[in-house]
């Protein structure tokens, strides 16, 4: 039996269900693709601030959005033209979804394919009032009065709703009024840098340097893609390292490290020269580390240890042993099952690979996603894994399939040398596509090289299968799968380096996949710089392969 529920009179009724603002926002994204906050409102500011901010959107066509903060989300139009200070110009502005509060200091690019795919910077930023009461009332109304305080726009804005729709849209029109901040024939083209960053849209595409991600809070949606870069070591401090006896404590990148076993030998000699000690490894890891923190920064980091040196058996170690000093950065993996590993070592200050030097890590091997989105790639992976019968100059043969292969899709790729016999190359793409999504766009561009010299190439997992042959092996796109980072050293005589080339050294003969070592390749990259930078623009987007 059912019971009716009797309510007092004094109880008032429920009220309507609201629609939650940013609902078609979100119908109209794909957030495992575009960079974009998810967003949720925000409360509003009780000292009524409010902000407000105007990208300039490269999308399909170029336009302005034109954002309020309104009752804790941003009220948005799209002005094709742009907003003016010119009393007697009245723009179009279509109003759009509304935004999330997140959107107020976006800058970066929406992927292709994507709803507003294009690139966006903050062409304006400041904060407004109205001499409206109640703005909600008055954009239902149709007529909001709006006092701008930014950078570029000043003054006393009116948005007005005409009769016309666009589809489901409203047309309204944004004009300045006669005040004291007009300026006649004031055109916003004129003005086409950030106020953020003073960089043009095209300056953005090129090179941006933020990712946005779905469903986090304001203060946290926005990952900044560059990462700090130390000085190098000074001539004292090496010479400190160097006037230590066995041991002792080296104040180095501002930390104070105890390092051991400084004159043990951990690489055997390459014939002419001397063998490469721990002192040795660890003067490298110093002199290196301001480069090589663009490739760990933010990454998690397997360390291949060889605390007997490369000539006895070395051991994977990720988890973070307990004795690590507390200042060292560290990453807990949200994903981690039982028995896997759960606190991994991020490389995000120079020191710190110097302490794992210390811990006798001779190859550095970081994950291919970022810690604050494990499961999305930044670059997609090619590794060119010679067979037993691979001869050198067939490894070059594969490397040159590959530069073939993406000059004819469009697509800026970087090659490295290996250190030991292979070749790998790496292919910066945007924030979105998944491990999945990687794996299977690179098995396609590796098949199809592989088919152009099958008598080369073995597809078979196991080692034995394959008879000799190379692999060429795109599988390394998954999760916690590595590959050697670029200026690691590797376990071999004289402790070569995995170094970057161009393109055009695949052509040259004296290029050999160790031919650069740690006392070497300091004088290359003094001399050449660092081949491998543009990996940090990850500004490209995959094209379909068949």
């Amino acid at each position: 039996m059912v019971r009716e529920r009797h309510t007092s009179p004094a109880e008032p009724p429920s009220p309507p269900a609201v629609p939650e603002p940013l609902a078609r926002y979100q119908r109209m994204r794909d957030f495992s693709r575009t960079p974009e906050p998810s967003g949720r409102p925000s409360p509003s500011d009780a000292s009524g601030a409010r902000v407000f901010v105007v990208q300039r959107h490269r999308a399909t066509r170029l336009h302005y959005d034109f954002r309020l903060e309104v009752d804790g989300v941003l009220a948005s139009w799209a002005v094709p033209k742009g907003p003016t200070l010119d009393p007697e110009v009245r723009r179009l502005a279509i109003h759009v979804e509304d935004h999330p509060m997140e959107y107020l200091h976006f800058e970066g690019v929406i992927p292709s394919g994507e709803y507003g795919g294009g690139d966006v910077i903050v062409w304006d930023t400041g904060t407004w009032d109205s001499h409206d009461e109640d703005v909600t009332a008055a954009l239902h109304a149709g007529t909001l009065h709006v006092r701008l305080h930014g950078e570029k726009l000043s003054g006393e804005f009116m948005l007005v709703r005409t009769a016309r729709q666009e589809g489901d849209k409203e047309q309204w029109l944004l004009f300045h009024k006669h005040d004291g901040h007009v300026v006649p024939g004031w055109d916003a083209e004129d003005h086409p840098r950030s106020v953020l960053t003073g960089r043009t849209n095209e300056e953005v595409k090129a090179d941006p340097d933020r990712l946005w991600h779905s469903g986090r809070p304001a203060a946290e949606a926005e990952e900044s893609l560059r990462v700090e870069v130390p000085h190098p070591p000074t001539a004292e401090q090496i010479a400190a390292l160097d006037a230590l006896g066995a041991e002792g404590s080296w104040e180095v990148f501002g930390r104070t490290l105890r390092v051991t076993n400084l004159d043990k030998v951990l690489f055997p000699a390459r014939e002419g020269e001397e063998p490469v000690t721990k002192r040795d490894l660890l003067r490298y890891a110093a002199q290196v580390a301001p480069v090589s923190l663009t490739y760990l920064a933010g990454r998690a980091l397997n360390l291949h240890r060889y605390p007997d040196g490369a000539d006895e058996k070395g051991f994977w170690h990720k988890e973070l042993p307990s004795h690590a000093p507390d200042w060292l950065p560290r990453w807990d993996n949200p994903g981690a099952g039982p028995g896997e590993t759960r606190t991994y070592l991020v490389v995000d200050e120079a020191a710190a690979l110097v302490w794992a030097a210390n811990l006798g890590a001779l190859e550095w091997h970081p994950w291919t996603s970022r810690t604050t989105a494990p499961d999305r790639p930044s670059s997609v992976m090619f590794d060119i894994d010679p067979g037993e019968r691979t001869s050198w100059e067939e490894t070059l043969v594969l490397a040159r399939l590959h530069r073939t292969a993406f000059e004819h899709l469009q697509l800026r790729a970087y090659p490295k040398v290996t250190g030991r016999r292979g070749i790998q190359v790496w292919v910066p793409i945007r924030h979105g596509p998944s491990f999945e999504d990687t794996r299977r766009w690179a098995e396609k561009v590796s098949r199809s090289i592989g088919a152009v010299v099958p008598d080369l190439v073995s597809w078979s997992w196991e080692v034995a299968a394959r008879k000799g042959l190379a692999r060429l092996d795109y599988t390394q796109n998954a999760v916690n799968k590595t590959l050697v980072a670029p200026y690691s050293p590797r376990p071999s005589a004289g402790a070569p380096v995995s170094v970057p080339i161009t393109w055009d050294e695949l052509d040259d003969p004296d290029l050999r996949p160790d031919r650069w070592t740690i006392r070497t390749v300091l004088y290359r990259l003094q001399e050449k710089g660092d081949l491998f930078a543009g990996v940090q623009h990850r500004d490209q987007t995959l094209p379909r392969v068949r």
